[in-house]
């Protein structure tokens, strides 16, 4: 009896072995040097079931006419895409509610007089249509020309199916409770691959600006050594969660060779980051107040987006459609005249000079490429540093625009970071404000300067 115990012991233990696994055929993709695991590995059956689980993109009408009256003169309360012609309106609106909310229908926004803003949704929905041209204006550094409409997240839901909100800590989490500290890790989360990682690497990377680090610039500890296990551990979840979004491997991203260096995704993959902060900061965190409690997470916050948000399991959202394109009212030419009719940044070997949009803490078109000789610099002068400074207008609110300027120096500092610069050769001043201009439209009061000591 106890042989026959043993044998069924041993056959179950087999099945479980042989059950961690994928059953053959699978597809792989060599990316890199043989031997090195370059390799892009898919299971075809798990890619047949997402392609057959993607709901269809709804069939709408072709573009129309954009002869006759705009919408903003022929309709109330008209402050978003009011410069398309009424034909064009319409349709974009059409668009909307068979992305969005296709059940609920016009509805879902309006009431009875379409000119109300008593829904909340309707508030919501103008930020949101706000937020998409702003991406295909201005985040062309991660979307490309493919750009995004409201489906890309959406797909037919009114929220979409990934986003993410602060974890409630419980009352009891904490050191010395008796019951346990978890340290804000070890629960399997699935927007982490169910890691034993920290299991909320959206609110340090997402929304706020925390270094994302696994190793240190130097061997040994010393004051200005700040890479710490944790930040590691952090690094890992962050990097877990674009992983599973973008179905893709590390190497996906990395060289095997030296996970330093920075390839072309994976400075796809940094602005992409720096995209979903910007998004959370300057859009859906400011709509706390407009969502009713029940929209909210449970320490009270607004749904964040992250990668899943558009990827939804694949590295291309829906495999790489361009929506964008046929609605003109949602890829503005505003941004590339902004980005056009700025003076051209100043780029010397020891001193740069970036400019930028109103409100904007991108690095638009050609600005984007005023660091380079002070890069080089940088890179020849290995005991050298920066000092970077922003500066901002006397108009508006004071805090608001220290905030910008700061936000801008922020952009600048992670460019430099991306292009090989120690974090510990980068130093920041604090916003200043410029002693002319005061309208805030001259671009000299929204600028970033670099100097290298």
């Amino acid at each position: 009896m106890k042989r026959i115990t043993l044998a069924v012991a041993a056959l179950v233990a087999a099945a479980l072995v042989a059950g961690c696994g994928e059953r053959p055929p699978m597809q792989s993709q060599q990316q890199g040097y043989r031997g090195t695991g370059m390799v892009q590995v898919d299971n075809p059956r798990i890619v047949a079931r997402q392609k057959a689980a993607e709901p269809a993109v709804p069939e709408l009408p072709p573009p129309g006419s954009n002869d006759g009256p705009k919408a903003r003169d022929v309709y109330q309360n008209v402050k978003v895409l009011g410069d398309l012609s009424v034909g064009e309106f319409t349709r974009h609106m059409v668009a909307l509610t068979q992305w969005v909310a296709p059940e609920q229908g016009c509805t879902y926004c309006h009431g009875a007089n379409f000119a109300d803003d008593s829904l909340y949704t309707k508030v919501v929905a103008r930020r949101m249509i706000e937020m998409t041209r702003h991406l295909n204006a201005d985040w062309t550094q991660h979307v490309g020309q493919t750009g995004v409409t409201c489906y890309t997240c959406h797909r037919g839901k009114p929220v979409p199916a990934q986003v993410s909100f602060a974890p409630l800590t419980p009352k009891n989490n904490r050191v010395g409770s008796g019951l346990g500290f978890d340290a804000g890790q070890n629960k399997a989360e699935p927007s982490i691959a169910l890691a034993s990682l920290p299991y909320d690497p959206f609110t340090p990377f997402l929304s706020g600006k925390e270094p994302i680090r696994v190793a240190g610039t130097q061997a040994l500890p010393s004051d200005d050594h700040r890479t710490s296990i944790k930040q590691a551990e952090f690094t890992y979840s962050l990097m877990n969660h674009i992983s599973k979004s973008l179905g893709v491997n590390c190497t996906f991203c990395h060289n095997t060779q030296s996970f330093a260096i920075w390839t072309d995704k994976r400075v796809t993959a940094w602005h992409g980051i720096n995209m979903a902060r910007d998004l959370n900061n300057a859009y859906l965190d400011p709509l706390q107040k407009t969502f009713p409690a029940s929209r909210l997470g449970p320490t009270g916050d607004v749904a964040k987006v992250n990668c899943g948000s558009c990827h939804q399991g694949v590295n291309k959202p829906l495999g790489g459609l361009a929506m964008a394109k046929d609605w003109p009212g949602l890829v503005p030419v505003v941004a590339a005249a902004t980005a056009a009719a700025l003076p051209p940044p100043v780029a010397e070997a020891t001193r740069s000079v970036l400019y930028f949009g109103v409100g904007s803490p991108v690095l638009e078109g050609e600005q984007a490429k005023g660091l380079d000789r002070l890069v080089a610099t940088m890179s020849a002068q290995k005991k050298s540093t920066v000092t970077i400074s922003g500066y901002h207008s006397a108009a508006g609110t004071l805090a608001a625009n220290q905030e910008l300027a700061k936000q801008r120096a922020f952009t600048v500092r992670d460019a430099l970071l991306a292009a090989g610069v120690a974090e510990t050769r980068v130093k920041l001043d604090k916003p200043k404000q410029t002693e002319a201009n005061v309208a805030g439209e001259d671009p000299v009061a929204r600028r970033v300067e670099v100097t290298v000591r």
